[in-house]
């Protein structure tokens, strides 16, 4: 199921309300820094989401934000990664997730994706929807079951 998000509600959002821990840093990583993120996003979470990651690092500027916490990734968000106006993959360390920290990255990157433009983001494929509903009052889009990735390669 894909959602729809209104960015020009939440352009003024201040996501840092969200973090518990003010000691997180939310940024957008420069380009030495892109291996080190896509073998954290691959050892944590997918292949698949490591590839987007890699896309999204290999644009100027970056299409991606990290979250990081005493020196080490806690979290990412990316966006246009896959298809143009999509946001996503999204990734928290278990141990750091109920600390505001995902909602921090959605606001964040969703606040940049209308920075550069975008009137609306589409969340592909959206894992926890509740919580892209909660935190951004995303929509679901009728009939989008597999989104765009339902004729990729596996």
């Amino acid at each position: 199921m894909d959602l729809l998000v209104k960015l020009y509600e939440i352009s003024s959002l201040d996501e840092n309300i969200f973090l518990k821990d003010k000691s997180v840093i939310i940024k957008r990583p420069i380009g030495p820094e892109k291996h080190i993120i896509v073998d954290w996003v691959l050892k944590n979470f997918s292949k698949g989401w490591s590839s987007e990651v890699d896309v999204s690092l290999s644009k100027t500027p970056p299409t991606c934000f990290v979250a990081i916490k005493d020196g080490s990734i806690i979290g990412f968000a990316c966006y246009d990664s896959t298809s143009k106006g999509f946001f996503g993959p999204i990734g928290v360390l278990e141990s750091e997730r109920k600390t505001g920290v995902g909602k921090a990255l959605v606001i964040k990157t969703l606040k940049q994706m209308y920075f550069d433009g975008y009137g609306y983001a589409i969340i592909g494929w959206a894992g926890p929807i509740d919580f892209f509903k909660k935190t951004v009052k995303a929509l679901e889009i009728p009939d989008s079951d597999g989104s765009v990735y339902k004729n990729m390669l596996k």
